[in-house]
């Protein structure tokens, strides 16, 4: 299963963007969906996850600001930012927990990091 980013840039404090995954290969099942992101200088944190059923969790330091959701029939999870801060800028990863196929159509159960995107907010 691969996962590729969309979205990220530079952006003003007090604005927006929004962020989105998708997932391909051969899938079977995707379970839950997340957003991590990790500054310069400083380890990898969770941002946000959402699972098949839909329960979400977030970080407390973007409760209220971002929203994360995922559309299951694309395979493809979006995180919505408002009200960025200088302190939100760091590089994105999508990460999905998944059941897929290999080519000897055997299930496989893994999980998978998108190639990051940077989201620089500008003060």
């Amino acid at each position: 299963v691969q996962l590729q980013a969309y979205g990220g840039g530079l952006v003003q404090a007090g604005g927006s963007t929004e962020l989105s995954c998708a997932a391909s290969g051969r899938i079977v099942r995707i379970d839950d969906m997340g957003w991590y992101r990790q500054a310069p200088g400083t380890g990898r944190e969770l941002v946000a996850t959402i699972t098949s059923g839909g329960r979400i969790n977030y970080a407390d330091s973007v409760k209220g600001r971002f929203a994360i959701s995922r559309d299951n029939a694309k395979h493809t999870v979006y995180l919505r930012m408002n009200s960025l801060k200088p302190e939100d800028t760091a590089v994105y990863y999508c990460n999905v927990d998944y059941v897929s196929m290999n080519s000897n159509d055997e299930f496989v159960v893994g999980k998978a990091w998108g190639q990051g995107t940077l989201v620089t907010v500008s003060s």
